[in-house]
């Protein structure tokens, strides 16, 4: 693909193909700076240009350059063998069948388990049916101790969780006041920045104490607009290369509340099907027409856009008052990018705008942290809305939509969480900074470039290393978030188990959360992670492995014996 971009535009005017050059940017963004380019040469062997050839010169890719950069993008996601298929489906089917027995000994007052019912509303219509919440009763109930850990301090390499006692068939909770220590794998503090030592812990504590205080207590829209929101989002708008940013207290509300002042009725609205449930949210609020595409698939956007256009609004055939692409930079399920590069081109040959939300690659992707955008070497300019979190990279709370000033005055005047919401605390507003200054580098200091080397340097050390192992990995190589496919629920809970026991502490996903077959455990990997602490979590998966079968994959096993 990028191989045929770049030859059509070294053709002749009149002898390209003008369904791609129309919605090629001057500056090659559809080209990764790291991707050397093809020689467009008629020889069957590629070979390398010699001083005395008259054409361009460029570097024809080797076989082991074509093989890492297939590496670097592949999104590819492999099946699971059919055992695993087939051992999933009759162990659900088992686990719905004792459910449905457990139901009707409830009703007969044989099982003394506890079961929401309503009182007092006789006559009316039952406002809670409990029989929706039957996957929650007899399923996750039974394995709920393995979810939902109270963590006792900052989320480092090292993590304290507070000890628990159950009740009776998990009914009931209690917090214990001793904790234990374990081997974080699990929180998205990506740069290590959510810790309570260094240069933006100390800022953030003198903010308290001798700055605004803890919060202002009101919305922007009212009185809780300072200087310190007003320089966070300067800088943020010059981080990510956008004219204006405003920033608002919750990142979930950054989507859900703001995207029905960009579309709504009469307007057409295009999701990924795996985009994140604010997202889904903010788009169902938004009133406009919802259609999805499947993950990543770019011929089916372009069947969308194609056909939307074609036949207009439904019933009316009016023509759509916009069209608006929605789609995040890494996917937090699957550890999967977005396809930058060709969405963009989509959206200017369909002439719609793309939303994107950036909050898991924002300051964790790019050779600088500047997201998706500089990790493809495309110019923020041709992306129209840029939305991302404080929650991840920057180790704090909140987010950000970063556009052009148009854009940003209409969300000051029209969005409901900056009208209504509480604003950005204080403290939380002098972390975001210091993180934002080190990752930029205008502290003084190199210690956030350091952090996204680290970042980048582990990430791609775990997924290889789990790879040739012989596991199923999703995602490309530079996504931070790696899952890793169990497939099986009892899989699942056992890795859990198991895993606490050794000192481990993953996070470990199923069914609702995830299709039925993609079960997984999904680890986030840190710039605070060593490679001493990187070999000790694939040691345990290694110890674990005989005893859960979670090989699964063929072709990396096939490999890693060979």
């Amino acid at each position: 693909q990028h191989y045929f971009i770049q030859s059509n535009l070294r053709m002749p005017p009149e002898e390209r193909n003008e369904s791609v050059s129309m919605c090629h940017a001057p500056c090659d963004p559809y080209i990764p700076a790291s991707l050397p380019l093809l020689e467009k040469s008629t020889d069957t062997v590629p070979r390398l240009q010699t001083d005395d050839e008259e054409t361009d010169r460029e570097t024809v890719k080797t076989a082991e350059e074509e093989e890492k950069e297939k590496e670097e993008y592949d999104s590819s996601f492999e099946q699971p063998p059919f055992s695993s298929v087939m051992s999933t489906y009759l162990g659900l089917f088992l686990l719905v069948v004792f459910g449905h027995i457990r139901e009707l000994l409830r009703k007969l007052g044989l099982d003394k388990t506890m079961s929401t019912v309503e009182y007092g509303n006789e006559g009316f219509v039952p406002l809670y049916r409990d029989f929706e919440s039957f996957y929650t009763r007899n399923i996750y109930q039974r394995v709920r101790q393995f979810w939902d850990h109270p963590v006792a301090g900052v989320p480092g390499p090292e993590i304290e969780i507070w000890d628990r006692k159950f009740g009776p068939f998990n009914e009931t909770m209690q917090l214990q006041p001793t904790k234990r220590k374990y081997i974080n794998i699990g929180s998205y503090n990506y740069l290590g920045f959510a810790e309570n030592t260094g240069r933006c812990s100390q800022e953030t504590i003198q903010e308290i104490r001798w700055g605004s205080g803890g919060s202002f207590s009101t919305s922007r829209g009212e009185l809780g607009t300072s200087k310190l929101h007003l320089e966070l989002e300067r800088l943020i708008a010059g981080f990510v290369g956008k004219e204006d940013c405003v920033v608002f207290g919750m990142g979930f509300a950054t989507n859900s509340m703001n995207i029905a002042t960009l579309v709504s009725e009469g307007g057409l609205l295009i999701s990924d099907e795996l985009n994140h449930s604010s997202l889904v949210l903010g788009a169902r609020l938004s009133g406009a027409k919802i259609k999805v595409f499947k993950h990543n698939d770019m011929e089916h956007l372009e069947r969308i856009l194609r056909t939307s256009i074609v036949e207009g609004q439904p019933r009316t055939r009016r023509p759509w008052k916009k069209i608006l692409i929605v789609v995040e930079g890494i996917y937090s399920m699957e550890g999967t990018s977005c396809n930058l590069p060709k969405i963009i081109e989509l959206k200017k040959k369909y002439k719609a705008y793309l939303y994107i939300d950036e909050a898991h690659s924002i300051g964790a992707v790019g050779a600088t942290g500047r997201g998706v955008c500089e990790h493809y070497g495309i110019s923020t300019n041709d992306v129209d809305i840029m939305m991302g979190t404080f929650s991840k990279s920057f180790g704090a709370s909140g987010g950000y939509i970063a556009a052009d000033r148009d854009v940003i005055a209409h969300l000051r005047k029209e969005s409901h969480a900056h009208v209504y919401s509480s604003s950005i605390s204080p403290p939380v507003c002098r972390q975001i900074i210091a993180a934002t200054q080190a990752i930029m580098g205008t502290d003084g200091t190199d210690n956030g470039a350091t952090r996204i080397k680290l970042l980048a340097e582990n990430t791609r050390y775990f997924r290889r290393a789990l790879k040739k192992r012989g596991y199923i990995v999703f995602g490309e190589l530079h996504s931070p978030v790696v899952p890793v496919l169990v497939v099986t629920i009892a899989q699942v809970v056992a890795f859990a188990k198991c895993s606490l026991k050794m000192g481990l502490a993953p996070v470990v996903v199923g069914f609702p959360a995830t299709p039925m077959l993609g079960s997984r455990v999904r680890f986030c990997i840190s710039a605070y992670h060593t490679r001493e602490h990187l070999d000790w979590i694939l040691d345990v998966i290694e110890k674990l492995e005989p005893g859960l079968g979670i090989k699964l994959s063929q072709k990396n096993k096939a490999k890693f014996l060979s």
